[in-house]
């Protein structure tokens, strides 16, 4: 025995049984006495890797004045960090972190985010943000996972906004577990937005999500005090976005936004390394095409939280670096004084056109220039284009007007639906072209908005246009909706899997089914539109059954404008008069003409630098408030810019084209004289009418015409017979034979020559320019199909301003680091040089242009010698024209070059007198302090041509 204690086996035994008992005692303190407290510890301490977004740089004027920079805020964020067995388990936990959180956040003043694609309607009801079938369906694939919108099934697709709320709320597997049903709309809308923004971030580890941005410190302190039952939530120093004077420079600078999922897509394999889905980028403008230089250098933190998300250890860390600045060449105080002198002229122009009666056909004016605007189409304007918002009308806190208007809107609508339907079941009903006008407008957006465009029921591929039935229907307007609609059926031309519930499968092959599903899904539709509710007030505001007056007393019930108790009062006992009202508010710009949205409701300017190329104003009319686009997007907001009907969204100056018009007489004057179809002493006589083709075109003097003119004459007073003639002679081949396309393709080689060929070089979206290419004589007095922006022009009046160097437009001027340290200076870049024209040509060219302005009572007591071509560009007969003027100055040795534009604008007396007065206040002359009055522009002297 005492052998066998004294064995090594033996001790090896003692050992092991002595350690085990140890190890086993240990395990059960650990598992068992403290298991639940370490396993906590354990899976909440964990070491964390996170990024630090670098500050963005700031955007600076030529001169250094501030345009775009950050502004340190405080944000509410939430790491989804919560453990549970069951996805219900789970839902339950955020939904009641969520729930905190924003009664803390809302209890202080502040917003929880609202960036989700759909929004609450005034009368309380889901709707989607987005009006724009594509963006909409993009939202919607989005909330399904899916890459593209072509993977979206037909009923995903037709989901209502109520629908989707719905699906995010209560599906099985992705639902958020809230009970949409009992829970009120608005609070069940801010839940999703938060869960929807952490949803987004759930692939991505450790990855926080902003559920409020720039609160308070009161918000803050809330916050921080109930950290311990907030698990994940936390509040972060944010850097947002700030623009300076937003609405002058918003179509230049654009704004920013969290990247998308498919903008991350398209970058290269190197640019996904530098950037993440976290990332605030540039999303348009400057902002967008310099993100790059904008962009801070990333920094990093390594670091332990514990079981409360605290911070126990950092581990290690990298500050985030500064991005760069960018300088432009803009020139702020200009391009805000040019946008007012737009936005005043404008408004000068709609009151010298308005009209106190609330119906009128355009298509009774002689002449364009006599169209008139009825102060009917000004009242409609305001539910048109939203400055009142006609879904309130309805509402529980309605005002009493509102209320009032609304009552006999429901009564209409009540009659209206039933009226539209009846006459569409009546196979012999009136055709078309014998109904009233309103009815007409029903049938037009039925057939067009609804049926063709919203719903694709009408499957627009499939039309035939040149189909008989078809032309009866849309051109001769010979035959009823009942015939046209019934006839697409029979030819396949409706997709009837767009009908849902309407039509059974089973009898798809009958085509009356198929037509009595239509109506049913229009009486359907047409209950729950809002455009078609916008159709029906237009109506009910023509014939005079909601009054002006009634309409101007919504905007103070309504807040747009500031209450004014003797106005209101006025207005609702008619003592005030509602045309005077909205003609003073117009006047003094509390209305504006971007607001009302009539024509003209547009306008836009560049002034560029024609020995260099820089631009020292971009400016588009109206402009929008890009501070309300950064950081969290405005939904409600952005919708009206896309859906706003004087389209703020759009850039005037680079996006929208134009003929020329007679600003293109200079081109076709250099290209005669190079050709020698012309030369210094050519005369041609003016008639008042070109009779050498017929149809014969007219020029403006008619019937008396100008008599002789050499090219400097026709220059001065735009005789469009001089340059009918130069197109046509332009167009003879050697047997004296009329060739259009020989005469099209010469303009087009000196079109190429000026830069109009290509867009003019801005770092910003830019249309392409189109070079006419038929009718050689009224491509001549730049009509035919030519069609170019307002930048385009500028490019090519730099470009005779400084005798043939075609430059390249930029808005960059510099970038430099942080310390201002200079990292690149942008040189002028040279795209062409005229060098076959002569000095003469270009001398003769510039003192027709001296002697237009010269001649123009407008310009008078101008202190600078001056030169300029004024052109319009005539839309249809029942639209006003559109006004242009281009110009240079001083016009001996010039420095700046100028092009404006008023879409619709009438006369391009107006555009230039603009032109006029961006001279004055460039160059400090008389009375350039006194341009800008803060209300409606006095109109000169309209030009009697051009």
């Amino acid at each position: 025995m005492l052998q066998m204690f004294k064995s090594r086996l033996f001790v090896l035994i003692f050992v092991f049984c002595t350690m085990s008992v140890i190890l086993v005692g240990r395990l059960f303190y650990l598992q068992i006495i403290k298991g639940e407290n370490y396993l906590e510890n354990y899976e909440l301490t964990i070491r964390k890797t996170k990024e630090i977004p670098g500050t963005r740089g700031n955007i600076y004027d030529r001169n250094g004045n501030l345009l775009a920079y950050n502004e340190l805020a405080y944000s509410v964020t939430i790491e989804d960090t919560i453990t549970s067995n069951t996805v219900a388990e789970k839902n339950e936990i955020l939904n009641g972190i969520l729930d905190s959180v924003l009664n803390i956040v809302e209890s202080h003043g502040d917003s929880v985010i609202s960036d989700f694609g759909i929004v609450l309607d005034s009368a309380g009801n889901y709707q989607f943000s987005q009006t724009d079938e594509t963006l909409r369906l993009r939202f919607v694939a989005d909330v399904y996972g899916l890459t593209t919108i072509d993977k979206l099934t037909e009923k995903q697709k037709n989901q209502s906004a109520e629908e989707i709320i719905h699906y995010l709320c209560t599906d099985k597997v992705y639902g958020y577990g809230l009970d949409d049903e009992k829970l009120d709309k608005e609070y069940i809308l801010k839940m999703v937005n938060m869960r929807y923004a952490i949803n987004l971030n759930s692939f991505q580890q450790y990855m926080s999500t902003t559920l409020a941005f720039d609160v308070s410190e009161e918000t803050v302190a809330a916050i921080m005090e109930n950290k311990d039952s907030l698990t994940g939530v936390d509040v972060e120093e944010d850097s947002l976005r700030r623009y300076t004077d937003s609405k002058y420079f918003a179509s230049i600078i654009g704004y920013t936004g969290k990247i998308s999922q498919e903008e991350y897509d398209a970058l290269d394999k190197n640019d996904k390394k530098k950037y993440s889905l976290s990332d605030i980028v540039g999303k348009s403008g400057l902002e967008q095409t310099m993100d790059e230089v904008l962009q801070g250098n990333k920094g990093e933190r390594t670091f332990y939280v514990d079981s409360l998300g605290k911070v126990t250890e950092t581990v290690s860390s990298t500050d985030p670096g500064a991005g760069n600045d960018v300088y432009l060449t803009i020139d702020k105080d200009l391009q805000e004084k040019t946008y007012q002198l737009l936005e005043e002229k404008l408004a000068g122009i709609i009151l010298s056109k308005l009209h106190d009666m609330l119906d009128y056909d355009p298509s009774t004016a002689e002449d364009a220039s006599d169209i008139i605007i009825p102060v009917g189409d000004a009242y409609n304007a305001f539910i048109a284009n939203e400055i009142i918002d006609e879904t309130h009308f309805g509402a529980e806190d309605a005002g009493t007007v509102e209320k009032a208007v609304y009552a006999v809107f429901e009564e209409r609508k009540n009659a209206a639906i039933p009226e539209i339907i009846n006459y569409m079941q009546d196979a012999d009903a009136a055709a078309y072209n014998e109904l009233s006008a309103e009815m007409q407008a029903y049938l037009d957006y039925i057939s067009i908005d609804v049926l063709l465009e919203d719903t694709g029921i009408l499957i627009n591929d499939a039309i035939d246009v040149s189909d008989e039935t078809y032309q009866a229907w849309t051109k001769e307007e010979t035959i009823n909706i009942n015939q046209y609609l019934n006839y697409a059926i029979s030819k396949n031309w409706i997709d009837t899997s767009k009908l849902g519930d309407y039509v059974s499968e089973e009898k798809y092959s009958d085509s009356a089914e198929i037509y009595q599903g239509i109506l049913k899904f229009l009486q359907d539709y047409l209950s729950s539109d809002m455009n078609f509710d916008k159709l029906l007030y237009k109506y009910l505001i023509k014939s005079g059954s909601i009054s002006g007056a009634q309409i101007c007393a919504i905007v103070y019930e309504q807040g747009v404008l500031s209450m004014d108790e003797a106005a209101y009062n006025g207005l609702i006992d008619g003592s005030v008069n509602a045309f005077s009202w909205l003609y003073g508010k117009i006047e003094n710009l509390e209305i504006t003409p971007g607001d009302l949205a009539l024509e003209p409701c547009t306008g836009s300017a560049v002034v560029s630098d024609p020995n260099t190329g820089e631009v020292l104003a971009c400016v588009s009319y109206p402009g929008y408030d890009n501070n309300r686009l950064a950081n969290t997007m405005d939904s409600e907001y952005y919708n009206k810019l896309v859906t706003g009907l004087s389209r703020p969204f759009y850039n005037n100056a680079t996006q929208e084209r134009t003929a020329p018009g007679s600003t293109y007489k200079m081109l076709v004057s250099v290209a005669g004289l190079t050709e020698g179809t012309i030369n210094a002493d050519t005369l041609h006589f003016c008639n008042g009418e070109f009779e050498k083709v017929t149809p014969s075109p007219r020029c403006w003097a008619y019937p008396n015409g100008h008599g002789d003119l050499n090219v400097v004459g026709a220059l001065e007073v735009s005789c469009n017979v001089f340059f009918y003639e130069l197109g046509y002679d332009m167009s003879l081949d050697g047997n004296g034979n009329y060739d259009s396309d020989r005469g099209t393709d010469t303009l087009a080689k000196y079109a190429k020559a000026f830069g109009l060929g290509e867009k003019s070089g801005l770092e910003i979206p830019e249309s392409e320019p189109q070079i006419s290419d038929e009718y050689s004589i009224l491509s001549a007095i730049g009509q035919g199909t030519n069609n170019y922006t307002v930048s385009q022009l500028n490019r090519y009046v730099a470009t005779v301003a400084n005798r043939g160097t075609v430059y390249d437009l930029t808005l960059l001027k510099k970038t430099t680091d942080a310390d201002g340290k200079l990292i690149k200076e942008y040189e002028p870049e040279v795209v062409n040089t005229m060098d076959d024209i002569s000095d003469e040509t270009w001398d003769l060219v510039h003192q027709g242009m001296i002697n237009m302005v010269a001649s123009t009572s407008s310009f008078n007591g101008l202190e600078i010698t001056m030169a300029g071509k004024t052109g319009t560009a005539q839309q249809s007969d029942i639209h006003p024209d559109h006004a242009l003027f281009v110009g240079f100055a001083p016009a001996e040795d010039p420095e700046i070059a100028i092009s404006v534009r008023i879409a619709n604008g009438y006369n391009s007396g107006y555009t230039a007198e603009i032109g006029r007065d961006i001279v004055k206040i460039k160059y400090g002359l008389s009375g350039s302090d006194e341009l800008i009055t803060g209300s409606a522009a006095e109109l000169g002297t309209a030009l009697a041509g051009d």
